[in-house]
C-alpha cells in the first residue's frame, strides 16, 4: 500500500466514529472477498523492458470523450457526509483538482445539484419503482453528469454484519423502495433513453456478461465486486479482467476496482487491459483525514508513483502497458 494512504486510513480510523468506520471498512458474510482484494494484486509480477526512452512519463487518458491527467478515479460509495461535513461537494473538488473523475452514488449525502463542475458519472441503482430510477438518472444528466454507471450486482442487499443502515442519503430511495430483483438486461436501454447518456455496467465478472451487457447497449463495463460488500467469495477482480477485457474486444473501456492501493497496482490493471482503475475506499479515508486536500493528495499520490513504475517498466504511456508486462507468481 502506498504510503500516504496508509496514513490516510489510519487517520480516518482515528477520526471516525466506530459505527461510521464498520459501515465504510465492512464487507459481506466471512469478509472473504474484503479481505482476498489487496492481496489479489500482490500475486502479479512484472516483466519490464528495458532501454526504451522514458524520460517523459504521460499518464493521460480519456474516457468516453473526457480528458483526465490520470487513470486513477474515485469510484462511487455512499454517504460521504458521514466522512465530512460538505460531503460528495468536498470530495468532488479534491478530484477536480487531480484532474480526475468521480463517480457520485445514488447514495449521497448531497443533492446531485450542489456537485461542484467538473467531470463526474452517476451511478445508479434500479429499484421497484423504476419510474424513480428513471427520475434520478434525469436529475443527474440536468446536473452535469456525463455518464451512467448502473450497478447491476445488487438484486438484493448483500448480508453485512456490523454495518448499520446508517441515514444520510438524499438521493437514495426510501426505505420502501429497494432494489428490484426483477431488473434485467433491457434497464441499460431505458436509463440510456432517459438520461441521454453512455451507460457502463458496473459489477461484471465474467467475460459472457460483459458481452450481453454490450449487446444490450452497454457503452462499457466495470470489473467489480462491489468491494466484497454483496456476495461473499466473489473472485478477486485482477483475477478476472483479463478475461473480461478480451470479451469486451475494444467495444468498449474497462474499468476495474477493488483493492488497488499502490501505482503498481495501477499498472498492473492497466496491462492487464483496464482503461481506468476505481479508487473506494481510499477516497474516504482521505476525505475523512483531511477534506478535498487528502483527497487530491490521495489520487496524486497514486498517479505519481504510476508515472514512477511506468517508468521503471520501460511504459512511456498508458497505451504502452500490455499483457506482456505482467506474469502470475509462480508457487
Amino acid at each position: 500500500m502506498h504510503p500516504l494512504l496508509a496514513d490516510h486510513r489510519s487517520e480516518a480510523a482515528r477520526v471516525l466514529s466506530e459505527e461510521v468506520h464498520a459501515y465504510y471498512a465492512g464487507g459481506a458474510g466471512g469478509q472473504v472477498s474484503t479481505g482476498d482484494a489487496e492481496d489479489a494484486w500482490l500475486r502479479l509480477r512484472l516483466r519490464p523492458r528495458v532501454l526504451r526512452d522514458v524520460s517523459h512519463v504521460d499518464t493521460a487518458v480519456t474516457l468516453l470523450g473526457t480528458d483526465l491527467a490520470t487513470p486513477v478515479l474515485a469510484g462511487p460509495t455512499a454517504a460521504h457526509g458521514l466522512a465530512h461535513a460538505d460531503g460528495e461537494s468536498e470530495t468532488a473538488r479534491g478530484v477536480a483538482a487531480a484532474g480526475s473523475l468521480l463517480v457520485v452514488s445514488t447514495r449521497a449525502s448531497q443533492p446531485l445539484e450542489r456537485i461542484p463542475a467538473g467531470p463526474w458519472w452517476f451511478q445508479a441503482y434500479v429499484v421497484r419503482d423504476r419510474q424513480r430510477t428513471l427520475d434520478l438518472v434525469r436529475r443527474a444528466s440536468d446536473a452535469g453528469a456525463t455518464a451512467v454507471v448502473l450497478t447491476g450486482d445488487v438484486p438484493y442487499l448483500g448480508n453485512r454484519p456490523g454495518a448499520s443502515r446508517l441515514q444520510l442519503q438524499v438521493n437514495a430511495p426510501d426505505d420502501g423502495d429497494v432494489a428490484d430483483p426483477s431488473a434485467g438486461l433491457e434497464v441499460i436501454g431505458d436509463l440510456a433513453a432517459a438520461s441521454g447518456l453512455p451507460v457502463l455496467v458496473k459489477g461484471v465478472l465474467r467475460g459472457d456478461d460483459a458481452q450481453v451487457c454490450l449487446d444490450a447497449g452497454a457503452a462499457g463495463v466495470v470489473v467489480s465486486n462491489h468491494g466484497g460488500r454483496q456476495l461473499d467469495r466473489a473472485v478477486p477482480t485482477v483475477d478476472v479482467l483479463a478475461e473480461v477485457v478480451e470479451a469486451v474486444d475494444g467495444r468498449g473501456p474497462v474499468l476495474v476496482d477493488g483493492g488497488l492501493r499502490s501505482g503498481l497496482d495501477v499498472l498492473c490493471a492497466l496491462a492487464l487491459g483496464a482503461d481506468a482503475v476505481l479508487l473506494g475506499r481510499p477516497v474516504l479515508w482521505a476525505l475523512a483525514a483531511g477534506g478535498a486536500p487528502a483527497v487530491q493528495a490521495c489520487l496524486e499520490a497514486l498517479t505519481a508513483d504510476l508515472s514512477h513504475v511506468m517508468g521503471l517498466a520501460g511504459a512511456r504511456s498508458t497505451t504502452e502497458l500490455r499483457p506482456d508486462l505482467v506474469s502470475p507468481r509462480r508457487a
